[in-house]
């Protein structure tokens, strides 16, 4: 999404770009000042001097930032005449702060206050194509440019408008806080300029970003936009919608994973319940409609279902684990020298959001509308419509902020349902997934195992092969668009998804002579997805510990020897900046240690530092239904990531990685027996718990390298995990090889899965209407 590099007093009128920071884009016509950039199409990939990592010449956010690039230009920032500026942004905002820094790329570059900024999701935009998928740590790295530049264009037509105003030319203006003055004093604000500036036609104009150095914004920490609005209880999340007549509907779900309605026993007699309107059999199970969530729940539990066998009936985690090692591709002959060799196993996850998984739909016969937190509006449009039997422009699909995602919302499952059930009962719908559902029906981080070996002499590290076998990861979503999304689907389709991303994503950051690291999946029968940084936690994980194990057979410090090892000055600065921080090497009772972990991708880099208590008062400690075991006391994290442009946005998505390097490390899984996970809902998932979370934390935002953004969202979970395990085997003297460490302890009662979803809650109270 850059300009042409160089500088040229000649300028051809179609180049894309003109200049380090000059760039072309529209004014576009509208009642209203109306401007929207012009990067122009799609680049071949860098050139760069060959590599045995294909991620060092080009990575999956190249790939997806080039796929946006030429569709870019219908990316608009709009003024408007009370002197607010607005902006529909093509991603989807889950809680991880794009809003607030995409109002600040627009706040920078138009020179108005950041409260003056309005950003709102888009609709679903079919004409963007590739340019409305949310994911892989992209939104920044490919809006950055376009947004700056459509800001410049709007910026630059204002000056203009002002110019002739104030009677002034605008080399005599000043545009700051959305107010133009001018040398003699008089001034006028964007607001009065907006329609002044607007345009009859598109006209082409060509605009110079800021430099760096003039930011006043970008770089600068930030509260979050939303943030008030989200600890009030005012911001609106789908479930707060007032959709006319959608009525809250929740579905009755199998036993097993997948699994198919049979027959029906009671349906009259559940219609006829308190509340209920509707009750229909589905695709997935029994939908029923009711006056109340909790008069759902009633229905839904007294529902008399037979159900058929589901993908994944009478397995079991012994039973997966088996399938992996009998898919897993060999390392080939032993080496003649010393190795280092283990296999790690990393269980199934569950991939849950914070906010239940949810939609409204409202289905007329020749028209459909949709609300709900989606990263891939595209496909979910095109796949509900196909599904209805309606034109695609007859469906409309809006983009409501979620409450959490991390992978899970790229599926637009209860979009699909909500609307289904919508069609056949004729009525909107108010759909909520049950926490058990997604628990058990939902989407999982892939069941994996990690077979890894160093071949190594002396001090030098000859080679290092890693074989990655996991349960197939579900790229169904494709890029966002139903082209992509179908041959996801295809048999060779969906295998050629999972090596593009793996290969896309993985690199060697260490200097370990001849490198290699496959991938091979098996077994379709679960619902998988991209959960947040996809195959790099267990892959980093893996290999951090053979780094750990290696440095002990040559007898060094673990950063010390990953210092030496690092290829990068870049990687060696945070690495040595957690050391520091976290004050590597000092003296630790025993029982406790540290452990040290990098990992680098998508154009960033971080290194974790983490202390863990595995002493048995700490580990024995008494947990409610739950099982205490070790607690990290202490985390630092460093992180290069280009350019941060909101700092206090990227601290907390650090804390937010190190949380989850904890949970996958210790204590969060789902355990698997006889075609169903046991775990149905937050209370018996073990997430980083405040019992369990460091009281000590420090995230180190390292200053800009490379002066543009690289990806942050998911970047702090790998060296998180790998931190925490690789300061568990030194703690414990014991390398930990299956994750998270308790697994095998199964702490809590299972709840049943016939009725599906434990009882309503209730206070004793009856708050039927």
């Amino acid at each position: 999404m850059r300009g042409t590099e160089g500088s040229s007093e000649h300028v051809d009128s179609d180049a894309p770009g003109i200049g380090r920071r000059r760039f072309l884009g529209y004014v576009l016509a509208g009642p209203t000042l109306v401007a929207a950039a012009d990067i122009g199409p799609a680049s071949a990939a860098p050139a760069g001097i060959p590599s045995a990592d294909i991620t060092d010449l080009v990575d999956l956010n190249d790939v997806m930032t080039l796929a946006a690039k030429p569709t870019s230009h219908l990316i608009k920032v709009e003024v408007h005449q009370d002197g607010t500026v607005s902006f529909a942004l093509p991603r989807a905002e889950v809680g991880q702060g794009i809003t607030t820094s995409t109002a600040m790329l627009i706040a920078e570059e138009l020179d108005v206050p950041l409260d003056r900024v309005r950003v709102t999701l888009a609709d679903a935009r079919p004409e963007l194509v590739f340019n409305q998928l949310t994911g892989a740590s992209n939104t920044t790295i490919s809006m950055y440019t376009p947004i700056r530049v459509a800001a410049a264009v709007a910026r630059g037509r204002l000056l203009e408008a002002a110019a002739i105003e104030l009677g002034a030319t605008v080399r005599e203006l000043t545009l700051k806080a959305g107010v133009v003055t001018d040398h003699a004093g008089g001034s006028v604000s964007i607001g009065a300029l907006a329609e002044k500036a607007a345009s009859a036609t598109p006209r082409r104009v060509s605009v110079e970003l800021k430099e760096r150095e003039r930011f006043t914004v970008i770089g600068t920490p930030q509260n979050r936009i939303d943030a008030r609005d989200a600890v009030t209880g005012r911001k609106k999340f789908a479930m707060d919608l007032a959709v006319p007549d959608a009525l809250p509907t929740m579905v009755c779900r199998p036993p097993t994973i997948n699994g198919h309605v049979g027959s029906v026993a009671n349906l009259d007699r559940v219609r006829g319940m308190r509340g209920v309107t509707d009750v229909v059999v589905i695709p997935t199970g029994v939908a029923v409609r009711a006056a109340t969530f909790g008069q759902c729940i009633d229905a839904v539990r007294a529902l008399d279902v037979s159900w058929r066998g589901g993908s994944a009936e009478g397995k079991s985690d012994e039973s997966v684990l088996k399938e992996l090692r009998k898919a897993e591709l060999p390392l080939g002959l032993p080496a003649v020298t010393p190795s280092v060799e283990a296999r790690f196993t990393f269980h199934f996850r569950s991939n849950s959001a914070l906010e239940p998984n949810c939609a409204i739909a409202d289905v007329r016969a020749d028209r459909a509308e949709i609300w709900s937190g989606l990263k891939a509006p595209i496909v979910a449009q095109q796949t509900i419509a196909a599904r209805l039997g309606l034109p695609q422009g007859s469906v409309k699909v809006h983009v409501v902020e979620g409450g959490g995602s991390f992978g899970r919302k790229l599926f637009f499952d209860a979009a699909l349902e909500a609307a289904e059930i919508s069609q056949k009962i004729g009525k909107p719908v108010k759909l909520m997934w049950h926490r058990a559902d997604d628990s058990r029906q939902g989407r999982a981080h892939p069941m994996a195992t990690s077979r890894v070996r160093a071949d190594y002499v002396g001090n030098t590290v000859l080679g290092f092969k890693q074989r990655h076998t996991s349960v197939a990861t579900d790229f169904s979503h494709g890029l966002g668009e139903v082209f992509t999304a179908l041959a996801a689907k295809l048999p060779v389709g969906d295998a050629g998804f999972s090596q593009t991303f793996f290969h896309l994503t993985q690199s060697m950051p260490y200097s370990f002579g001849l490198h290699s690291r496959l991938l091979s999946e098996t077994d379709k029968g679960f619902n998988t997805g991209s959960m947040r940084n996809v195959y790099s936690p267990d892959v980093t994980c893996a290999r951090e510990l053979i780094v750990d194990r290696l440095a002990g057979r040559m007898d060094k410090d673990p950063y010390r020897f990953r210092r030496d090892f690092l290829r990068e000055d870049r990687s060696r600065a945070v690495l040595d900046k957690v050391a520091e921080a976290g004050k590597w090497g000092r003296a630790m009772p025993v029982g406790t240690a540290q452990g040290i972990a990098f990992h680098s991708e998508y154009s960033a880099v971080s290194a974790v530092l983490v202390e863990i208590d595995c002493r048995p008062e700490t580990v024995d400690r008494p947990i409610r239904d739950g099982v205490a075991g070790p607690r990290v006391t202490k985390a630092v994290v460093a992180v290069d990531v280009g350019l941060a442009v909101n700092p206090r946005g990227l601290e907390a998505q650090m804390m937010g990685c190190v949380m989850d390097g904890i949970a996958l490390a210790l204590t969060s899984s789902l355990h698997l027996r006889d075609g169903h996970f046991l775990e149905a809902s937050w209370d018996n998932y073990f997430y980083t718990r405040q019992w369990n979370s460091p009281p000590e934390l420090q995230v180190i935002v390292m200053p800009t390298t490379t002066g543009k953004p690289g990806g942050a969202g998911e970047l702090g979970v790998a060296a998180s995990l790998s931190a925490v395990a690789c300061a568990y085997g030194r703690a414990t003297g014991t390398m930990p090889t299956t994750f998270p460490i308790n697994h095998g302890t199964l702490s809590f009662e299972p709840k049943p899965t016939v009725p599906p979803v434990p009882p309503s809650p209730t206070d004793g109270l009856d708050h039927v209407r």
